[in-house]
């Protein structure tokens, strides 16, 4: 399969932010959110088989593992790939737009589901039924860039039953400033986590490879 990277650093998004892990980030993807940080993640990278990938992975030593990109369920091994990670004694979590079935992962996967709002232009793809298949531990990520944005997502919330997954609201990067979204947060009771990018807060918004 095609690698775009693979380096170590603190998880900087999901329900594990804060943690060192490191990440596998698959080249393509079927989607151009307008808000798209990792654009460069679509073309290039480097063919690498799953052994080359676990070799990679244990050289840096950590346990916790993302598999992201990109889309890496575009890539017919990946639940191969996420399975060897397991078997190797990783914990392993897999972050995916949602517009592909989640369903053939492996149990002990945890899914991130990255829904799409109307301000990522491509609401339209959203796969419903990917919330049948989520469990207590995984997780929805709502990248939000306004008001309506979040109204959007306040409404699926209540709407959807997400069987114990968490919900992650992260305002997008210079267009949703935090403090809005936090008050709308409160007053609202809503049942759900403020998902900062702890990587751009802390190595600087335009730095690759951390």
């Amino acid at each position: 399969m095609r690698i775009s990277e693979i380096y170590s650093s603190i998880q900087g998004e999901t329900q594990h932010a804060g943690r060192p892990c490191t990440l596998v980030r698959l080249t393509g993807c079927d989607l151009r959110c307008t808000y798209c940080d990792t654009a460069y993640a679509f073309t290039g990278g480097a063919e690498m088989t799953v052994p080359e990938i676990l070799a990679r992975v244990a050289d840096l030593g950590q346990h916790l593992v993302l598999v992201t990109g990109g889309e890496p369920l575009l890539h017919r091994d990946c639940a191969a790939l996420c399975q060897a990670l397991l078997d190797a004694g990783n914990e392993v979590m897999l972050e995916t737009s949602g517009a592909h079935d989640i369903s053939g992962l492996p149990p002990g996967v945890v899914r991130i589901v990255d829904l799409k709002t109307p301000g990522s232009g491509e609401d339209a793809r959203n796969r419903w039924e990917n919330l049948a298949h989520l469990r207590p531990g995984d997780a929805v990520k709502l990248v939000l860039r306004d008001r309506a944005d979040y109204v959007w997502a306040r409404d699926v919330v209540r709407a959807h039953d997400l069987h114990g997954a968490e919900v992650l609201l992260a305002p997008v990067w210079g267009q949703l400033d935090p403090r809005d979204l936090c008050a709308w947060m409160v007053e609202d009771r809503l049942a759900a986590r403020l998902n900062l990018q702890l990587h751009k807060l802390v190595f600087g918004p335009d730095t690759r490879g951390v």
